[in-house]
């Protein structure tokens, strides 16, 4: 079974781009997308338990991810959330762990994205199946 992704992310090509790698590293699905925090907020309130992580950017074009992350961790069967921005300083990076983002990637270190999608937990490769 692939981990249901659900990705939050105002700009198509970067929504595209993410997609890519999460096909290229297998045993991902996508099962949702949003490029704002108002579509956002009524996808997760309509997919209660329905996702295994969410990976989320800070500055949409309307609204924010930080509100997000809180929003995510409310769904009681809540995955994982990955916030994915250009937005990340220390300050920064140290908000969206105390809102409760289990992981802070800058968009700038995208093979971080890489590392943590591979080792994400529950992931299984397709190779594996067969």
């Amino acid at each position: 079974m692939a981990v249901r992704v659900f990705l939050v992310e105002d700009t198509r090509p970067m929504r595209d781009l993410v997609a890519d790698l999460l096909d290229s590293v297998g045993g991902f699905e996508v099962v949702g997308t949003a490029a704002t925090e108002t579509s956002a907020t009524e996808w997760l309130l309509r997919h209660e338990g329905e996702w295994d992580l969410a990976i989320v950017d800070l500055l949409l074009g309307e609204g924010s991810g930080f509100t997000l992350i809180t929003r995510c961790n409310n769904d009681p069967l809540a995955g994982a959330v990955l916030v994915f921005s250009d937005f990340v300083t220390p300050a920064v990076r140290q908000r969206c762990i105390r809102l409760g983002a289990d992981g802070v990637i800058s968009k700038a270190e995208f093979g971080e994205l890489r590392a943590y999608l591979q080792a994400f937990p529950g992931r299984v490769q397709e190779r594996e199946l067969a």
